[in-house]
């Protein structure tokens, strides 16, 4: 069974859409998405410094047009999607792409849903100075016990002892002073302590906009951050999404769930890595591939034409 997943915020790199603009097609599709991106997708796909990108208005619209663009260049058909790809997921924002391709929503409405989605945390990242910083190894409960005495949140847990703490920047700051035995610090380049509760004014701005969008129940199997649940109502997807934004992130479940289902082959779509390593680092017996720029994509159909048993539409 082939899985298709999509990355979350601190994926996206310099120049990483710039391959992906010599395929017929991408630039049009991506100045088409730009208004309702409500920013300009090629830009800062290609031209954009690390600095600019790292803008999480920027960052979201970003990585769900690129996810899109590059499954559409594996998959070029709507109806390949439904017959020959098993299930989805992504990570945080991922999960917006992966609603898009579950048919959950159209395209139009996850741009829209991502543009304010990226606008509201970014507002809600200002009132407080957050951040992020990922923590390997380490005993989990003491992991937990000092995070707990800072304040923190565990906003992130992706599996095999890596944790992603959250909370203000005199918080990470007291635990970069005391770190947990034999864990590693990590600071990430994210504008905010995403998934946690200072992030409670976005979900009320998408609770709002929720009821404008056309939603239907997914084509294909949709394994969501919350716990891992595979979630058979549009609806429910979209309640999903719109309480994800100050709620952990559980992609080790994810991870249980895409192995429980059968999954022989998981793809990363642009920008890609940071899944699949996590993929390979914890399950065993599922191939992977990182769909990075186009020069993957033959590599990437013959993945999907083994693991499928048919030749898709490209």
């Amino acid at each position: 069974m082939l899985v298709i997943v999509a990355p979350g915020q601190g994926a996206q790199t310099p120049g990483f859409l710039s391959p992906w603009l010599e395929l017929d097609g991408v630039a049009d599709q991506l100045r088409g998405w730009s208004e309702v991106a409500g920013i300009d997708l090629v830009h800062y796909g290609t031209e954009a410094s690390e600095e600019e990108i790292k803008d999480t208005a920027v960052a979201q619209p970003l990585l769900v047009a690129a996810g899109l663009v590059t499954t559409r260049a594996l998959l070029p058909e709507e109806e390949a999607v439904r017959k020959l790809v098993g299930a989805v997921a992504g990570h945080s924002v991922g999960e917006i792409t992966a609603a898009a391709l579950a048919g959950v929503l159209g395209a139009t409405d996850a741009l829209t849903f991502v543009r304010e989605r990226g606008r509201a945390m970014a507002e809600a990242a200002a009132v407080t100075e957050t951040g992020m910083t990922a923590l390997l190894g380490g005993e989990p409960e003491e992991v937990a016990a000092k995070l707990a005495e800072l304040g923190l949140t565990a906003a992130n847990n992706n599996g095999g002892g890596q944790i992603v703490a959250a909370g203000t920047l005199d918080q990470l700051a007291a635990l970069k002073a005391d770190p947990p035995g034999r864990a590693k610090l990590i600071p990430l380049k994210v504008a905010g302590a995403f998934h946690t509760h200072h992030m409670e004014p976005g979900v009320k701005r998408l609770a709002e906009l929720a009821p404008t969008l056309t939603v239907a129940d997914p084509s294909v199997g949709y394994v969501s951050n919350k716990d891992g649940e595979v979630v058979q109502s549009g609806a429910e997807v979209l309640a999903r999404l719109v309480s994800q934004v100050s709620n952990p992130v559980r992609w080790d479940l994810c991870m249980e769930t895409i192995q429980q289902l059968g999954a022989t082959c998981v793809i990363e779509v642009a920008p890609a890595g940071t899944l699949t390593g996590l993929l390979k680092r914890n399950v065993k017996g599922i191939a992977t591939f990182a769909l990075k720029t186009p020069a993957d994509l033959e590599k990437a159909r013959e993945l999907v034409a083994e693991h499928t048993g048919e030749e898709n539409a490209a």
